[in-house]
């Protein structure tokens, strides 16, 4: 009997060991074989009361299992001494890999935070950080944590510092509403108590443009965010799918005045600076790629709606898709290697993605419902969507890499059209 004990302790320490060999320093999230990555997130400690350290604990715990990259294992105990962790029963008990520990101190409004990230594997410490600042900041600290953590183990900061713009219907009113990235604290930017849609950021983040009819017609607003003035773009005929351009303040649109719909390129103060596009058929929806040279949108010139890659520099237009016969809404990825888009077949709309040079179509989205408007997460890693998969229209969110799908927030109405900020300043 002892001479068992003894084996299965022995069996027990070399499995362990040979695991600390195996730690993880970098996830490849380019790797068709990436898997989750089981990080512990015990409870906070806190000098106070409240429950500051438990709700502190949960939201790094959601951020980080938002990402895709991470399997939070949540804990009902605290660590008390961090100075002396017993690293190996987390790896036998709970088969978490990484480990993420905090301290919390409050005074009169004010919040001391101390975050560590361990690797449980190799025992030893990958990150310690301490922050300072008013209670009402907390959230922000403890998601830049969490961009850290994502930066050491992937070498992207992540999402967490961006928002998602979306059109939210009530009764027969459609409004522009920003959330965070995870769907928290949802406001309206619009209340112009009429139709808006199709919201699209700048690549700084200060600006937003949409489509409006405030005034009666189709007409673009260039929205400044910091200041809430507005520029109207309400040329004769319609103005509509407004897009910025990658690296510029300049934008562009789908505007009718000269007759057949056509891309305009314009200032970001709605000036025409020329146009695009010069083919009969409509052409709608423009998407730009990061090199700010390229763009992709919709034509009807062969008859149904399909997408075409224009290049601003040469005038040169290619076709990009040849499957189904209605593909529109196109979204560069901010990597430039893919453009996702939303194809008609079979009566239901889904999710596609394909490369930039028209190869590897891939369709993302599947099961009951319509699935719609795909814009990408600025580390290209995640797409949000609309989707009727629960009946009305909300809002999605699915992973590239396992196309895991989960639903972004619950509101009344119906939401629909969002548009993936780039990282804004923290």
């Amino acid at each position: 009997m002892l001479l068992k004990i003894f084996f299965t302790l022995f069996f027990i320490y070399v499995s362990f060991a040979a695991n600390c060999f195996a730690q993880v320093d970098y996830i490849d999230i380019n790797s068709p074989s990436m898997r989750k990555i089981p990080i512990a997130i015990p409870n906070f400690q806190s000098d106070s009361s409240s429950n500051i350290a438990k709700e502190s604990s949960h939201i790094i715990s959601n951020a980080l299992d938002f990402t895709g990259y991470f399997k939070s294992i949540g804990s009902n105990s605290s660590i008390n001494n961090i100075e002396n962790i017993i690293f190996q029963n987390w790896w036998l008990d709970m088969k978490a890999e990484m480990l993420v520990t905090g301290k919390i101190n409050e005074n009169n409004g004010n919040i001391e935070v101390e975050l560590r990230l361990f690797d449980i594997l190799s025992e030893r410490l990958l990150i310690g950080k301490k922050y300072r600042g008013a209670q009402n900041q907390l959230r922000n600290i403890l998601l830049k944590f969490c961009s850290e953590i994502t930066y050491r183990l992937t070498g992207s900061r992540g999402v967490f510092f961006s928002k998602i713009a979306f059109v939210s219907k009530i009764s027969k009113k459609k409004e522009i509403y920003i959330c965070e990235f995870d769907g928290y604290n949802p406001r309206p930017i619009t209340q112009y108590n009429s139709i808006t849609t199709s919201p699209n950021w700048s690549d700084d983040g200060s600006h937003l443009a949409y489509t409006s009819f405030k005034n009666g017609k189709a007409d673009i607003i260039i929205k400044n965010l910091k200041d809430n003035s507005e520029i109207i773009v309400n040329k004769k005929g319609t103005n509509i799918t407004p897009a910025w351009v990658r690296g510029k303040f300049e934008l562009t649109a789908s505007l009718s005045f000269s007759g057949d719909p056509e891309i305009y390129l314009l200032t970001g103060n709605g000036k025409i600076i020329k146009r695009l596009t010069h083919q009969v058929g409509i052409d709608v929806s423009p998407s730009w790629a990061p090199d700010g040279k390229n763009f992709v949108f919709v034509s009807r010139k062969t008859g149904t709606p399909q997408l075409y890659i224009g290049n601003y520099l040469t005038g040169e237009f290619n076709r990009l898709t040849y499957e189904h016969n209605y593909n529109q809404e196109p979204n560069w990825s901010p990597k430039g290697d893919k453009i996702a888009f939303t194809s008609l077949s079979k009566g239901r709309t889904n999710i596609f993605v394909i490369n930039a040079d028209g190869s590897g179509l891939t369709r993302l989205t599947y099961g009951g419902g319509d699935n719609e408007s795909p814009s990408w997460a600025p580390d290209g890693s995640l797409i949000v969507f609309a989707s009727t998969k629960e009946g009305t229209f909300g809002l999605y969110i699915i992973s590239l890499h396992d196309k895991e799908q989960r639903r972004l927030l619950n509101m009344p109405g119906e939401q629909t059209s969002p548009a993936w900020s780039p990282v804004l300043n923290k």
